[in-house]
């Protein structure tokens, strides 16, 4: 009876000193965090403020510390980036279907600009505008954000759609004159 006690209490606190290995220490998840960098230049991560972008990062490391408790087995296993890469567009998902106004994130602003769809120096508001009917066009045409994701990806005929999509949110603000004011008119 003693020694199964004893044999349990070995395994238990055996069992115990291995769980406290398998977790990532303040290095390792920095490192990940620092790792994660080279994906910042991802069409939804550019537009990220320094705040927004390490919560992103700390939501993706999180899911690869759950899913890869041992830090130096899974920054040796020969496909580490094709599972970041994976991990990194699953966040970008997730973040998505959680709120459908992030369009933003994925047609930024000064893209539109660059390729002629929006004009340069839009308001605030009437950028919110435009990203609210996009968001809505988007809602409306397709049934779930796994979707409208593979139509991106797929760049089938549904990239002609978004692109309807955008020309006509954007005709809304086609007679808008944006220009600068002059200092001296206004007294």
């Amino acid at each position: 009876m003693i020694k199964k006690l004893l044999l349990i209490i070995s395994i238990v606190a055996l069992f115990c000193s291995c769980s406290k290995q398998r977790e990532w220490n303040r290095e390792q998840r920095q490192q990940m965090r620092q790792d994660l960098r080279t994906y910042r230049d991802m069409v939804y991560l550019t537009d990220l403020n320094d705040i927004e972008w390490e919560l992103f990062t700390d939501d993706v490391a999180m899911a690869l510390e759950n899913d890869y408790p041992v830090y130096a087995t899974f920054i040796e296993m020969p496909s580490v980036d094709d599972t970041v890469t994976m991990v990194v567009v699953e966040t970008v998902v997730t973040q998505l279907e959680a709120d459908a106004h992030n369009m933003r994130h994925l047609f930024p602003y000064h893209s539109l600009v660059k390729q002629g769809i929006l004009p340069d120096g839009m308001t605030h508001q009437q950028i919110k505008s435009y990203y609210q009917c996009l968001a809505t066009k988007v809602d409306n045409y397709y049934n779930s954000v796994a979707q409208f994701f593979g139509a991106i990806l797929a760049g089938t005929s549904d990239s002609t759609q978004l692109g309807t999509f955008q020309r006509q949110c954007a005709a809304e603000f086609e007679d808008v004159v944006i220009g600068e004011i002059d200092i001296t008119e206004i007294n």
